[in-house]
């Protein structure tokens, strides 16, 4: 405190003045090293000697040898229960089921897909990601491929454009896709006689055909013809069968017909098939399903968003060809019938799209089993202008963890 002012600058200058000084050594150290490509390679070499004394401690990870080295994409993929979604115009996209929150009946859903003006959904497909997806299109080609190459998205992106995943033609559009586990067809829980062995097909105007499922084997990158199909009509529905069970088609009138595959001779792959089912004027096909359990019922679901299970049980069995009988009574409250799909004693929830892609996740448990002419209760409130578009079915084994958990 007592030290004069010049005194103290004097201190400061002796400091800047001996820092100076280092750093001029240091400048002529450095430059002497980088002008010698020896004495480079010199201080390299202890720098790494000085970090493996001080790191160099064995590996506590273990690596281990997996066929040589080789890993196949496949396997560094994980098995997750998914949906594929695919809208009117041929955008197709996959999503994680946890995505869809289970709600209770009448509620409003959220949204499900971001899709194109005058786009809709048209199919739900609840599959794991490792299995095989067999994909048919409207003018009766068949291309097959795993779930996980469908390209994942978000819950509300529009989705890929189908023509970049498949080689279509630009009048195309694929109308079918189906879940194939190849690995699991015949394990122990599934006998030879319950085996899936033939592909049933069905066209919007209402011809029926029985394929036998090895005719699928070998699938070209171009596809494989199924069907012969007459001007005007379009393969629609493509179910996995055993060759011994029932068949119901149902219409967008309301009609449904039950009969037995057996009545449909199994034909190669490019035939035309037969007449499945009579439609009256102004009526088309909304479903082709496969009973494969006397105990299912028979959900039916309508343009404004009521629906209805009603017991199979409740459709007698008649000859292929028929007009059918009610599956459930179509008004201007209820709108046409747009979807209908067997449902299996187990079971547990239905996922229900709409035109604008609004999306709602409801227990079967929630959905009433009423007789064969009512129109059942709301299931998804619409909103105006809105209406449902497709349902998908939710197995107890698809269920995500979380809620298995709750």
């Amino acid at each position: 405190l007592a030290m004069q002012l010049r005194r103290l600058q004097g201190l400061e200058r002796d400091k800047i003045e001996a820092e100076l000084q280092e750093l001029m050594a240091l400048i002529a150290k450095y430059e002497e090293i980088l002008a010698d490509e020896a004495k480079i390679l010199n201080v390299v070499k202890e720098e790494l000697l000085a970090m493996k004394e001080k790191y160099g401690d064995k590996r506590r990870s273990k690596i281990f040898n997996h066929e040589l080295g080789k890993f196949s994409e496949e396997e560094l993929i994980p098995e997750e229960e998914s949906v594929i979604l695919l809208t009117a115009e041929n955008y197709i996209k996959r999503v994680s089921q946890t995505d869809f929150r289970r709600q209770n009946r009448g509620g409003k859903g959220k949204r499900g897909m971001t899709t194109k003006e005058e786009d809709v959904i048209s199919q739900i497909l609840t599959t794991n990601s490792h299995d095989y997806l067999y994909i048919f299109t409207s003018q009766g080609r068949m291309f097959k491929m795993k779930a996980y190459e469908v390209p994942q998205a978000s819950l509300t992106a529009k989705g890929t454009a189908a023509v970049n995943l498949l080689n279509m033609h630009p009048d195309e559009k694929i109308t079918e896709i189906i879940k194939y586990n190849e690995d699991n067809q015949q394990s122990d829980d599934k006998s030879d006689d319950e085996a899936d062995e033939y592909l049933f097909m069905a066209t919007k105007n209402g011809t029926i055909k029985k394929t036998a499922m090895k005719n699928y084997a070998n699938v070209r990158s171009n596809g494989l013809i199924t069907i012969k199909l007459d001007p005007g009509d379009e393969l629609k529905w493509v179910k996995p069968t055993t060759g011994k069970n029932d068949i119901i088609i149902s219409t967008s009138a309301g009609q449904a017909i039950r009969f037995n595959e057996a009545d449909v001779r199994a034909m190669g792959r490019s035939a035309m098939g037969v007449r499945g089912m009579r439609l009256r004027p102004k009526d088309e096909v909304v479903g082709m399903d496969i009973v494969t359990d006397p105990k299912q019922k028979l959900i039916a679901v309508s343009a404004n968003g009521y629906g209805k299970s009603t017991l199979v049980a409740n459709f007698p069995t008649h000859k292929r060809g028929g007009v059918g009988i009610k599956v459930a009574a179509v008004t201007a409250k209820t709108g046409p019938i747009v979807a209908v799909h067997t449902l299996d004693p187990e079971a547990s929830e239905v996922i229900m799209m709409s035109s604008n892609g609004q999306a709602i996740r409801v227990a079967v448990k929630d959905i009433p089993t009423l007789g064969r002419a009512t129109q059942g209760v709301r299931i998804m409130r619409m909103a105006e202008g809105d209406t449902v578009a497709s349902i998908g079915i939710v197995l107890p084994e698809e269920k995500d963890e979380e809620e298995t958990n709750e």
